[in-house]
């Protein structure tokens, strides 16, 4: 699979912020990720806060994607197999997989990195090879994914049980479908047809 691991393992940096989001990497850590495409919600959405917090910015800019405004390339299923194949390629090797939902046009998965495998390199491995993958189906060439991506650090077994619930019912947030399992491109669904 294109971006497969380096080599050598490579040195986790802890916390950083390499553009205009703050990162933290360290192995074996659970981490919450959303990555979305690039040109997922309309303008006005996405424009100034104009006042609002940026937490009450952030839920304004969730809602949106979770109501799956702007560009929905992920509901082709072809396309959301590919983000789902990627994601579960690296399991074991880069990464524990504990949730994922593919999403219209965002993705959200829960990882915690095997040592060696920094989480900007999972995460760009994830966005270049689904990229190449669903361009070459396209007969395009272009930049599905936006540059950025959200990590947030889970602190405990309680956050984890959180974060794993906001992961998996996000589709029946979006109703997409009426139960987690019932949406195919997800963790709950995998489990349930696994059973």
């Amino acid at each position: 699979m294109e971006g497969a691991r380096p080599d050598r393992p490579r040195e986790h940096k802890g916390w950083y912020a390499p553009r205009t989001l703050p990162h933290f990497d360290s192995p074996e850590v659970v981490q919450a990720i959303a990555f979305r495409l690039a040109n997922p919600l309309p303008p006005d959405v996405v424009a100034a806060r104009n006042g609002e917090t940026l937490a009450a910015h952030r839920r304004r800019v969730s809602a949106a994607l979770d109501l799956a405004h702007g560009g929905c390339l992920l509901r082709d299923p072809a396309f959301a197999e590919t983000v789902e194949t990627a994601l579960l390629h690296g399991v074991g090797i880069r990464y524990a997989l504990f949730a994922w939902g593919i999403m219209p046009n965002h993705v959200h998965v829960l990882i915690a990195p095997i040592a060696g495998n920094r989480l900007a390199d999972v995460v760009q491995a994830w966005k270049s090879s689904t990229s190449k993958a669903i361009n070459r189906r396209r007969g395009v060439s272009s930049s599905n994914w936006r540059r950025e991506y959200f990590d947030r650090l889970i602190r405990d077994e309680q956050h984890l049980a959180t974060a794993l619930a906001y992961v998996e019912n996000s589709p029946v947030n979006a109703s997409l479908a009426a139960k987690p399992e019932g949406w195919r491109f997800g963790s709950a669904w995998r489990r349930a047809s696994r059973s």
